[in-house]
């Protein structure tokens, strides 16, 4: 095997490849015609977001046998069409599923007790004790939408506080100690917080939407953690406008290259932080210090496992 790593990835990646002879290129700043120039030489591939993995790509890619991705979904891979051509796939959602499930509590506390804006506000000299009151989260009942390593992660954590925490995930899983496993219409009665930790496909693009908020029989804070496009932002101002949103925590926007934004979506974005019962941060809740290497130590482990045993 031949790898080319396009991505920055912490040493450790680098270091087992060394120790177990696998041979590779690690070009984190190489460009993306460069890549597609060069890519026919190599049987290995190592990527985070840099290009999209393609039909157009794979069909360059003519000696690629294995992708892996330093980072837990697949979204910027054609796995219909990998398959196709027998490619292997390996990403490392292990690798940072406690820093996602740590950075929704976070966020979730944030919004809970107005943290962000009683910070801005003291910062300014001014002293509101009551307009910051804040409100717990214990006997809150939570319902998480797709229950794979975050999920559970966050359903863990939430234990502490003496939730109440309902899953539902496509796939069934039968319950456990930390959550009950649930349908979405349970969570549309009875959740008070619901949290998105879904990847990203044609099921889950715009799973929350107009018609999923309609649904909810409560008002209730959103946190979502997964990937931008699983909640419509116009649907989350809707929310917010009309009281059925308490607050909102979003990791992720549907379009996160902020430069480009469409006029429709400019509107949306401004609307969407003028309401302080919103916090928002730059897609970094599974960029931690930790998470860097546990994602590399996690890739490596898989792919050094995979090729040890296919020979």
């Amino acid at each position: 095997m031949k790898f080319l790593i396009i991505d920055d990835v912490h040493p450790y990646l680098l270091e087992s490849f060394e120790q177990n002879n696998i041979i590779f290129s690690y070009q984190p700043d190489i460009q993306k015609d460069v890549i597609f120039e060069i890519i026919p030489e190599y049987t290995g591939l190592i990527v985070r977001s840099k290009i999209q993995i393609d039909r157009i790509f794979l069909e360059k890619a003519s000696e690629l046998q294995i992708v892996g991705r330093a980072g837990s979904g697949m979204d910027n891979i054609d796995v219909e069409e990998a398959q196709k051509r027998n490619i292997t796939l390996i990403n490392a959602p292990e690798g940072n599923r406690d820093a996602v499930a740590e950075h929704c509590m976070a966020l979730l506390l944030g919004i809970l007790n107005k943290i962000p804006t009683a910070n801005e506000e003291v910062r300014k000299k001014i002293w509101l004790r009551e307009a910051n009151r804040g409100t717990e989260l214990k006997g809150k009942t939570v319902g998480i939408i797709g229950y794979g390593n975050t999920g559970k992660e966050f359903a863990k954590r939430l234990m502490g506080f003496d939730t109440t925490i309902l899953a539902y995930d496509k796939n069934p899983f039968y319950g456990n100690n930390f959550a009950k496993e649930s349908s979405l219409e349970e969570i549309w009665i009875k959740a008070d917080i619901i949290s998105f930790h879904v990847s990203l496909d044609d099921t889950s693009r715009k799973m929350f939407n107009k018609e999923f908020l309609e649904k909810c029989q409560k008002p209730f804070w959103l946190i979502n953690s997964s990937r931008g496009e699983v909640v419509d932002l116009e649907a989350v101002c809707l929310g917010l406008q009309t009281g059925r949103i308490l607050g909102a925590g979003l990791d992720v926007l549907e379009n996160e290259k902020l430069n480009t934004l469409t006029q429709e979506q400019e509107a949306i974005f401004n609307t969407l932080i003028s309401f302080p019962n919103v916090i928002l941060s730059p897609h970094v809740a599974g960029w931690t210090v930790e998470s860097y290497k546990k994602i590399s130590e996690t890739l490596a482990h898989k792919i050094i496992h995979y090729l040890q045993n296919s020979n």
